[in-house]
């Protein structure tokens, strides 16, 4: 196991996805994933202690919208954690870092920015333009 030092942060000067780069991200994602699920505790306690008691339609419209938007909020985690742990396992086949359409290099920038990242700046804003063009016809 590769101890990182505390103030380690990746470099464009150094090899691309070296083993200190990658415990780097791999510590990153796991805490960003250990933290959703714990957020995801919490929402599911306050939302299980019960049902809706304000008298008031105007108070039970409030709490029934913030209700609402808090499972969306974790509807939102749930997916987050599905795509981090892609990129867990894309991180222990080697595969993490490289955009899956053009193989190079995402950069590190990029991946401490968004860690999920998989696709490259250039290949996202590809997409994205392609995206908005079917969208518009």
């Amino acid at each position: 196991m590769i101890t990182l030092p505390p103030d380690y942060r990746p470099s464009e000067n150094e090899e691309f996805m070296n083993p200190v780069q990658v415990e780097f991200f791999r510590q990153r994602l796991y805490r960003w994933r250990a933290d959703l699920l714990r957020e995801a505790d919490g929402t599911l306690a306050s939302l299980s202690e019960g049902g809706i008691n304000e008298p008031d339609v105007t108070d039970r419209a409030s709490v029934e919208t913030d209700r609402a938007l808090e499972l969306r909020t974790r509807d939102r985690a749930r997916k987050l954690i599905s795509k981090i742990d892609q990129a867990l396992l894309r991180l222990e086949n080697g595969t993490y870092g490289y955009c899956e359409e053009t193989g190079e290099p995402i950069g590190v920038r990029r991946l401490e920015a968004r860690p999920i990242a998989t696709l490259s700046l250039e290949a996202q804003e590809r997409h994205e333009r392609m995206e908005r063009v079917h969208r518009d016809n």
